[in-house]
């Protein structure tokens, strides 16, 4: 088709586009109303009535966009189009001119009351009139025939291209970017995963297979490209780590743990979109509520690599599982996106193409305790993330009663907003522990959990260590330290929130207390100032030694691994001790200082104490 030049095409365009606006039903809109063709490139009333409308051009011709917009429907469950109304009061839609009737045919024929388009208040009566009806597409033809560019829409991405994270940045920059920096894209190029399963491979001959690199680099297994983790060096790195395409291809769960995911194979990239934009894709899309963070469903598909039983049934993380028997999987919780993938504050394009709705689009980021220990994109967003999720995680208390002529401590932790245990997923390499020190002035009269930040917790001699973590047995029952051989699990990690319900039984199991020193003596003289610091390492140091002493890890990352303190120091004086309770065994006042504004006047139960392990 041979199209006119875009400066004239413009002119006859916005008089023909405006006089079957007038055709198709009334007055022309004012300048200030949707309805109008704009010339992007130099109309004013871009800047005043569309600040955020991008400019595009191809091939020497002109992008007319149409601006659009509808009132709410009336009536029925706010879906995503509604939830905008209800922010925005009107909803902006950008239509692309050469994408104009496809927005039209789905759209218009289907349940909205109102559309504004090239005129104000093109309605289901107007719909119903053929003579108006027929306006539309004409005009759509007429913005069709300006767009000046004579190329055809973009091919399909082949499945070698949708296989390749690179290939989804260029329409969907903000997310690439936000999963190039997360662990999930550091799956497989982690150390610490290279030298578990060197080791693992070395010490079962083998037979460990593709146990650990069918959940670390998912794709390079599936693609053929490893069968044992033990090449990913030389594996092309789209297949590295947990990508794009393993994600939005899922089509179905077909077991609990271990990675059951059966994926689509037909070009199809499933999401949380319900209604995918129909033009300017390059690939198909669908919705999927394995892919929608507010649908319980999601959460399977994120537990299918987050609970892991190994080739002994050992079930040696069990983060979907945790969730499940916890309040967070009820009709009234959170799944795991909610938590680890959090919703933008405002509505932006999910891909950057023309006419791409606006929408509530979620972070790819996946903040969580591991870090990259290697040069990585985002390491201090990757820390600062993990540290916020860490501060709101937990509620503690630091009390103090009179005793003995001195005081007794006693610590109260409760995980009030994990979802799951804490620590959780590889709690067998996780260390958590409680530091307490108590003063008299400025001598200090007990201590216990301190640990140098070269020191591995559990060569701590110190007998009132709290510890939280998993040990592992083999099928003897002997302990072993290293997943292949586990078969059986002990944990005193703290559980997640069982219920909402405050009146519910259930509700403060999860309020553990310790008293300090655990002999039951008193601290004397009485301290004056308390401090607590909860203490986290992703993986313990003496986990990090193991793996060096078999020459598996570098020394050098030893010290890669930080220690985070989680919601900051919790200081107790008797002026700071506002909350109090009376003592149910001794009526004695118990005064304490908290944070996260735990409740020290409700049910308190004994922190869980390992019996077959230590520390």
């Amino acid at each position: 088709m041979n199209r006119p030049d875009a400066p004239s095409c413009l002119r006859s365009t916005l008089l023909l586009a405006l006089a079957l606006g007038a055709a198709c039903g009334g007055s022309q809109s004012s300048p200030a109303d949707a309805g109008d063709v704009i010339n992007c490139a130099s109309d004013p009333r871009v800047a005043t009535y569309a600040p955020n409308l991008s400019v595009n051009s191809a091939s020497g011709g002109m992008k007319f966009v149409l601006v659009s917009s509808r009132p709410a429907p009336p009536g029925g469950s706010p879906d995503r189009l509604e939830r905008r109304w209800q922010l925005h009061g009107v909803e902006l839609v950008l239509l692309h001119a050469r994408r104009l009737d496809d927005h039209l045919h789905q759209h218009l024929a289907e349940r909205l009351g109102q559309v504004l388009l090239l005129r104000p208040r093109v309605g289901r009566r107007a719909m119903i009139n053929p003579a108006r009806l027929a306006c539309l597409p004409l005009a759509a033809a007429v913005l069709y025939g300006c767009s000046g560019s004579s190329q055809p829409q973009p091919s399909g991405l082949t499945r070698d291209q949708l296989l390749d994270p690179q290939s989804c940045a260029g329409c969907h920059p903000e997310q690439y970017a936000d999963w190039a920096g997360s662990m999930h894209a550091y799956a497989s190029n982690d150390p610490v995963f290279h030298a578990m399963n060197q080791r693992g491979q070395r010490e079962t001959q083998g037979s460990l297979g593709s146990f650990c690199v069918k959940c670390h680099a998912p794709m390079a297994v599936r693609e053929g490209a490893t069968t044992d983790g033990l090449n990913l060096d030389q594996v092309s790195p789209k297949l590295r780590g947990v990508t794009c395409f393993f994600c939005h291809s899922t089509q179905s769960v077909e077991g609990v743990h271990d990675n059951p995911l059966k994926l689509a194979d037909d070009g199809v990239m499933y999401a949380s979109i319900s209604d995918p934009a129909a033009s300017g894709r390059v690939h198909g899309a669908a919705y999927s509520p394995l892919l929608d963070r507010n649908r319980a469903e999601s959460a399977a598909a994120c537990g299918s690599c987050h609970d892991i039983v190994s080739p002994h049934g050992g079930a040696i993380e069990r983060t979907f599982t945790e969730w499940q028997s916890s309040a967070f999987s009820t009709t009234t919780g959170t799944t795991c996106g909610q938590c680890h993938m959090p919703q933008s504050t405002f509505d932006k394009p999910a891909a950057a193409v023309p006419g791409a709705p606006l929408r509530r689009t979620h972070s790819h980021t996946f903040p969580a305790v591991d870090l990259a220990i290697t040069p990585f994109p985002d390491l201090q967003r990757q820390r600062d993330q993990a540290q916020s999720l860490l501060d709101t995680t937990l509620q503690t208390a630091v009390c103090a009663e009179s005793f003995g002529g001195g005081s007794q401590v006693s610590i109260i932790i409760d995980n009030a907003a994990a979802g799951h245990s804490f620590p959780s997923g590889a709690a067998q390499d996780r260390r958590v522990w409680i530091e307490l020190i108590a003063y008299s002035g400025a001598n200090v009269v007990y201590q216990s959990g301190i640990v140098a930040d070269d020191q591995a917790v559990t060569s701590s001699t110190d007998p009132d260590l709290w510890l939280l973590r998993d040990c592992m047995f083999d099928q003897s029952g002997a302990q072993v330290h290293m997943f292949w051989e586990a078969a059986s699990y002990e944990t005193n990690a703290l559980p997640a929130l069982a219920t909402f319900t405050p009146s519910d039984p259930t509700f403060y199991r999860g309020h553990k207390i310790r008293f300090f020193p655990t002999t039951g003596t008193a601290i004397l003289p009485a301290p004056d100032r308390i401090t607590l610091r909860v203490r986290l390492r992703a993986v313990g140091l003496d986990v990090l030694d193991d793996l060096i002493a078999s020459s598996d890890l570098d020394p050098q990352f030893r010290t890669a691994i930080p220690t985070f303190t989680v919601g900051g120091t919790l200081e107790w004086t008797p002026a700071a001790a506002t909350s109090t309770y009376v003592d149910r065994n001794t009526n004695r006042l118990v005064s304490c200082v908290t944070h996260g504004n735990l409740n020290v006047q409700a049910d308190k139960f004994a922190a869980t104490v390992r019996t077959r392990c230590a520390p």
